[in-house]
């Protein structure tokens, strides 16, 4: 429960060791022994109870916020409870068989315990809604992935957004200018590469049960080795075979990293294992994370085992000199986050990576998602129409390149005044020439810049043979190069080709009547004849000197039926973006 004016926790309390044997109801004044082996529903029972009768000292709620773990396609930011809400949360329970049907059990006591509160449910696939196509399907057949609705969702969503903004926060830059690997490491553990503060990769797919090796859960395991077991056990015995007696606990005998731990010092080889597994699996996908991003800036760690256990952490970290990630072993030794020092940098000073403990909080970051949300509901709607411009393949050359292309002294001769304040579309075009194949009649946009950049599309990059990642204007690090070929000679260019972002320019007016930031993340929505489409993740930016315009590329446009001069309406923003 938060107070959405302070973002502040009204009342603290909780059950720590649910299923364990020394279950324990704590808050503030509180302190009882529950019943051993206690179930996660009997504990939100407990936690009710315990709220109603100390009614009188809750004070005034403006909301409850629930965690779901799991939001499908459907949900993918924060959702009021009402109308039908809980009954297509039943709808996928069978996708999070551990999380979602007590949530939905703690949602449904709430709602009868604050009767006329608002209440939110903020889901942890949400931040993963950013994932390219690329990393968010399956190898299966179209129809099966369709029918099914199968496809990669990933988790921790809530956690992994809040540690790419304080990471951020803590080394004072953009979260758009960091590649972050986070590690949230617990009872469920998966690992996220934040690129550009977004999702790009995470180890968890369409349920929590891919990826790390977790507390009971199993982690990756080859589809082979799943129908041998399915010839064994029932649907149901699987399910629990691999949700709730796999992991540390089938390794180790113990799901407990603590006493894996202890174990291990006095020479148990099974906790050994466990300890070395689970290191190898995390020290794997960090290897491929920074392969994903090209490259790496921050490895952070977070959740129980990944803020309290030093050994874990140096296991992980081990063998990574080759991406210049160095651990100083006596700060790893002796870091401790609590709440005066939630953030700390174990990595040696003349380790390129930063390497950062952050102390999980998820209700901190929830409160703060629900006080954004209900701010923005509190705001009148907006009848603004969003004209839409799309921006065909094109390049914006510097000075000295356009005179190698076209001749010495050459100067761009505007064909077409763009809606952006001083820019034009020329006459003259370029040949793109990739390692496949190449594209004719490449606008050029002026005046020239300092930097060469080519915007293509994603079927440009089929056509040439290239890989060029999404990015925003002028974003150009570690982006491939290709050929330019013009009236007078030819260009190699070693970088600087780009898919572009699609994004909205907002002048500052608009941006404050919307309750909109420079680099805020929105949703658009656009209506055209049988091919009605959300834009999630449309990147803002707001300037004087901007018009307010949509700017898709030819592929989102024809995908969504619509061309320049037609419109689009705000939706709301991104959860966990800007």
């Amino acid at each position: 429960m938060v107070d959405t004016n302070t973002g502040a926790h009204e009342f603290d309390l909780r059950v720590v060791d649910v299923g364990g044997d020394e279950p324990w109801l704590i808050g503030r004044d509180v302190r009882r022994r529950l019943e051993t082996k206690i179930s996660v529903t009997a504990a939100i029972d407990t936690m009710l109870g315990e709220l109603r009768t100390r009614w009188a000292e809750l004070g005034r709620i403006d909301a409850v916020v629930h965690r779901v773990v799991h939001g499908g396609e459907e949900f993918s930011g924060p959702t009021l409870i009402e109308g039908d809400v809980l009954a297509r949360l039943a709808k996928l329970e069978d996708l999070a068989p551990l999380h979602n049907p007590p949530a939905i059990h703690a949602i449904r006591g709430a709602r009868e315990l604050f009767a006329n509160t608002p209440q939110l449910a903020i889901f942890d696939t949400a931040f993963h809604v950013t994932l390219p196509r690329r990393a968010r399907e399956y190898a299966l057949p179209e129809e099966v992935r369709t029918r099914l609705g199968i496809r990669r969702h990933g988790f921790h969503g809530i956690s992994h957004g809040d540690v790419a903004t304080r990471t951020a926060a803590f080394l004072r830059k953009k979260a758009e200018d960091l590649r972050v690997i986070s590690c949230h490491l617990g009872s469920g553990a998966s690992i996220t590469a934040i690129e550009q503060g977004r999702s790009v990769e995470t180890s968890m797919g369409m349920t929590p049960l891919e990826g790390l090796i977790m507390g009971t859960r199993a982690g990756d395991l080859d589809p082979g080795a799943m129908i041998e077991l399915s010839r064994h056990f029932s649907a149901d015995g699987l399910e629990s075979l691999l949700t709730k007696e796999s992991g540390l606990l089938g390794l180790a005998g113990t799901s407990d990293m603590r006493e894996i731990e202890r174990r291990a010092a006095e020479g148990d080889e099974r906790c050994r294992l466990a300890i070395d597994a689970f290191a190898h699996r995390i020290r794997k996908y960090l290897g491929a994370y920074a392969a994903v991003m090209g490259g790496v800036d921050v490895i952070a760690f977070t959740g129980g085992i990944g803020e309290h256990s030093a050994l874990v952490r140096n296991r992980c970290l081990q063998r990574l000199g080759f991406l210049d990630a160095i651990v100083d072993e006596n700060r790893n030794r002796d870091a401790r986050v609590d709440s005066r020092h939630p953030v700390v940098d174990i990595a040696r000073d003349d380790s390129r990576v930063r390497i950062l403990i952050l102390l999980a909080d998820e209700e901190r970051a929830m409160s703060a998602e629900a006080s954004r949300f209900l701010a923005g509901a509190s705001r009148p709607a907006s009848t603004m129409r969003i004209p839409i411009a799309v921006s065909a393949r094109h390049a914006h050359l510097s000075q000295a390149t356009l005179e190698q292309l076209f001749g010495a002294g050459f100067q761009l001769r505007p064909r077409t005044a763009l809606s952006q304040t001083g820019q034009f579309a020329a006459q003259e075009t370029v040949r793109l020439i990739g390692p496949r194949g190449s594209v004719e009649h490449v606008r050029l946009v002026g005046p020239p810049r300092e930097r060469d950049q080519v915007e293509i599309s994603r079927s440009d990059e089929f056509v040439l043979g290239l890989d060029a990642p999404v990015r925003m204007s002028g974003d150009l690090a570690d982006t491939p190069g290709v050929t330019l070929e013009g009236s007078q000679g030819r260009v190699r260019l070693t970088g600087g080709v780009i898919c572009a972002r699609r994004h909205l320019h907002m002048p500052p007016r608009e941006a404050q009547l919307l309750g909109i930031c420079d680099r805020d993340n929105v949703s658009v929505r656009v209506d055209s004849e049988g091919r009605d489409l959300v834009f999630e993740d449309v990147r803002v930016r707001v300037s004087p000197q901007f018009s307010l315009e949509l700017h898709l590329d030819t592929d989102e446009a024809n995908a969504a039926g619509v061309s320049t001069g037609d419109f689009a309406e705000l939706v709301g923003r991104v959860p966990g973006a800007g």
